[in-house]
């Protein structure tokens, strides 16, 4: 199998492995066991990892929460912000294009009186900043703009979208599930106060991420959405997953930026091949986009059945969390695009392990199968 689906979910590296082994088998204490040693052990090892995801993303230890994943972190994000500042205002601002896991999470608020605004994107992907800034009211609590998206790579204007919110007084959340691991994120470089993160997008384990909360300038606080023992400051009850925090600290340590630009080489060149195809358009190209994702709308045919032709390619029709839902992409539709070519369009996504030779046998199969579909 040619695996072309880095952005759905990445096997976890090597390093990161034998790192987490140990915690298993002979060092399995609870690192919330404070009277014994395999208690300590286990509580060090989280404390190393804490500070090394805290200095991948420029951050401080106690800022970091750990937390399931990316979806976790963003529930607590989002709900615990609007519990916390409910006295303020009720008044949260995302973007038409955010992930389904902070698209849910506001309908969710939304029957508990969250008042929501979603902002419109243009063709590209990008929201208006101009739109942004008239948004935001005196009841406007939280913004929620995410860094890459998971389906076009496409980049917001990050920095920019913090000033205005901080000038407004307001709280920003930023999630940046995506983008962590495949290019550098400075949480005061960006000016962003909550951000999610989660270790299977960049060669860590399944089943655990973190959340960012900002102490100062300004500091943010949460209610807690999890209650029992008080784990995480008591932002986060539950048993610790050590082995996986472990590997999510790893992951971090090694991260490497300089296979980003291999990476953008073998991603220009898929899209210079299918470009030979007519009527082919490849959503955001000419923007700021992460280097390892591709998304192509493809006139003329189905993902699904082009998909069923190539068994042993894996691609996706959208993002890999809403891919089994009978409906074109939320984001393709909100950058204009019609359900039909919508109901076209793949993403692909590259990662470290990725080969020319790969790059080069999808190109020309993906080819082969869509003028088969066009005939």
């Amino acid at each position: 199998m040619i695996y072309l689906d880095y952005n759905a979910t990445t096997p976890v590296d090597e390093r990161v492995l034998q790192k987490m082994l140990p915690y298993f088998l002979e060092k399995f204490g609870n690192a919330a066991s404070k009277t014994h040693a395999a208690g300590w052990i286990a509580d060090e090892a989280v404390k190393q990892a804490r500070k090394q995801v805290a200095d991948f993303i420029g951050a401080v230890e106690q800022e970091i929460i750990f937390t399931s994943g990316a979806t976790e972190a963003i529930n607590l994000a989002i709900k615990g912000v609007f519990e916390a500042y409910k006295n303020k205002g009720n008044h949260i601002i995302a973007v038409k294009t955010e992930h389904k896991a902070v698209l849910d999470t506001l309908e969710n608020l939304e029957k508990k009186g969250a008042k929501i605004t979603l902002l419109n994107v243009d063709k590209n992907g990008l929201i208006d900043l101009d739109e942004l800034e008239k948004s935001i009211n005196e009841k406007t609590i939280l913004v929620c703009v995410m860094l890459a998206n998971n389906e076009t790579g496409l980049i917001q204007a990050i920095k920019e979208i913090a000033e205005i919110v901080h000038k407004k007084n307001c709280i920003f959340f930023c999630d940046a599930t995506q983008a962590i691991g495949k290019i550098p994120v400075d949480v005061n470089e960006y000016g962003i106060d909550l951000m999610c993160i989660s270790a299977h997008k960049f060669y860590g384990p399944k089943g655990v991420g973190g959340l960012y909360v900002r102490r100062k300038n300004p500091r943010v606080s949460l209610i807690a959405q999890i209650d029992g023992g008080g784990h995480e400051r008591g932002l986060r009850s539950g048993t610790l997953n050590v082995p996986g925090i472990v590997g999510l600290g790893e992951a971090c340590a090694i991260c490497n930026f300089n296979e980003s630009e291999k990476i953008k080489l073998l991603r220009d060149e898929f899209e210079k091949r299918m470009l030979q195809l007519e009527n082919i358009h490849i959503n955001s190209k000419d923007y700021l986009r992460l280097p390892n994702t591709s998304s192509i709308t493809i006139k003329g045919i189905k993902a699904d059945a082009l998909i069923s032709k190539i068994p042993d390619i894996a691609i996706a029709t959208g993002s890999a969390c809403t891919s089994a839902l009978a409906r074109p992409s939320h984001v393709l539709s909100a950058m204009g695009q019609s359900a039909e070519d919508a109901y076209g369009s793949i993403r692909i996504s590259i990662g470290k392990h990725t080969t020319q030779e790969e790059i080069i046998a999808a190109a020309d199969k993906i080819i082969q199968a869509v003028k088969l579909l066009r005939k």
